[in-house]
């Protein structure tokens, strides 16, 4: 499959509610619907529930309008599609959103407002786990699939969303450690040029870019690749191509070309590492970008850290993450956040709390798998 292929025009997605959900367990005057990302209104409703569902599951709320908007808006239904379940009233009360990942990978988000009694909170949830269900066949059966993941998450703790999800057929497969490292201002002199600097026969840097466009494309698929082979052996790993990645990747609200840094080894390259001429091979890859906060000074992130199996153990990864802690120093940012697999093979956070990571809260990935057909 080529990428143009990967990313097609429109989505795979069944784009009308009503030809899944033909049969609804809902009381008369509730409906279902799509939102409409024009309405202000609606955007605001999303939000508020997106946050209470935050504030509830973790303790506070980080979303805002422009995450809404990267599932519900024009640009963003072309590889998502969107559910919204509203009362007589016409006020939204449940919203479910799926997102086309890559093959075989669908990522599904479920949100029942927390005013609801629970009986009707109930219906709204098995409503929407009905529509994911059926989403997940639409899309399987377009990719030529025999068998659809949806996959979803909780907050540690969340008994509500627990009940749910079982009742649902999904399992709980996986826990995951959102962590933080505070930055001070001194850590703006970590490595001598958050932009480049080299450290045993190992050069970091920025992306190579001219003017407001894209970044140059060999380095682009240079971070996709590297990231590709470090992921091979990790926890639900799918492949992923590079118009999928980097579509998925420039919808991030906080997203920006300068928090993307390569590490290319220059000296004492290892066999079997090979590179286009007049180019270092790349071993590592680090995607940053900005936690904007409304109320205080920003932070940074680390979206994704890799380094291909070769050119581990040698000060790849921690040169990597002093580079991204030294980039948020510079930039006046407080913190720098990344989430990490609680039962990584690689033990990746024995370095993440060895650097100064501490866990913030602990979420959860919950899945089920969709038979295409039947």
């Amino acid at each position: 499959m080529n990428d143009e292929e990967a990313l097609p025009e429109e989505n795979r997605f069944e784009s009308d509610p009503g030809e899944i959900l033909d049969d609804l367990p809902l009381p008369d005057g509730w409906e279902v619907g799509t939102p409409d990302a024009e309405d202000r209104f609606e955007v605001a409703r999303l939000t508020h529930l997106l946050r209470a569902h935050e504030r509830h599951g973790r303790g506070w709320a980080g979303a805002g309008v422009d995450d809404v908007l990267v599932e519900v808006s024009e640009h963003g239904l072309r590889t998502r599609a969107n559910v919204v379940i509203r009362d007589p009233e016409g006020s939204i009360q449940a919203w479910g959103s799926v997102h086309d990942r890559a093959g075989g990978r669908m990522l599904y988000s479920h949100i029942v407002s927390r005013e609801l009694a629970p009986p009707i909170a109930r219906k709204c949830s098995d409503a929407l786990f009905e529509w994911a269900a059926g989403q997940a066949r639409a899309v399987g059966e377009a990719r030529g699939l025999p068998t659809q993941q949806i996959d979803t998450g909780a907050f540690e703790g969340d008994e509500r969303q627990y009940e749910w999800l079982t009742r649902a057929g999904f399992r709980k497969v996986r826990t995951w450690w959102q962590m933080n490292r505070p930055v001070t201002p001194e850590e703006r002199d970590l490595v001598p040029d958050n932009e480049e600097w080299e450290a045993r026969g190992v050069r970091f840097r920025l992306v190579d870019r001219e003017g407001q466009g894209l970044p140059d494309e060999a380095d682009l698929r240079a971070v996709h690749d590297v990231l590709e082979q470090s992921f091979t052996d990790h926890f639900n790993n799918f492949e992923e191509s590079y118009a999928e990645f980097l579509h998925r990747l420039r919808e991030d609200p906080g997203h920006r070309w300068n928090h993307w840094w390569l590490a290319e080894m220059v000296e004492d390259v290892p066999e079997g590492l090979e590179a286009e001429e007049g180019r270092h091979p790349a071993v590592g890859a680090l995607i940053g970008t900005v936690s904007e906060n409304a109320t205080g000074p920003d932070s940074s992130y680390v979206s994704y850290i890799g380094v291909v199996e070769a050119a581990r153990g040698r000060g790849v990864a921690k040169g990597l993450l002093r580079t991204i802690i030294c980039d948020a120093a510079r930039r006046g940012r407080v913190g720098v956040g990344l989430e990490v697999d609680a039962d990584s093979s690689t033990n990746a956070h024995e370095l993440y709390t060895a650097m100064g990571w501490r866990t913030k809260y602990v979420t959860e990935s919950w899945h089920r798998d969709v038979p295409v057909e039947g």
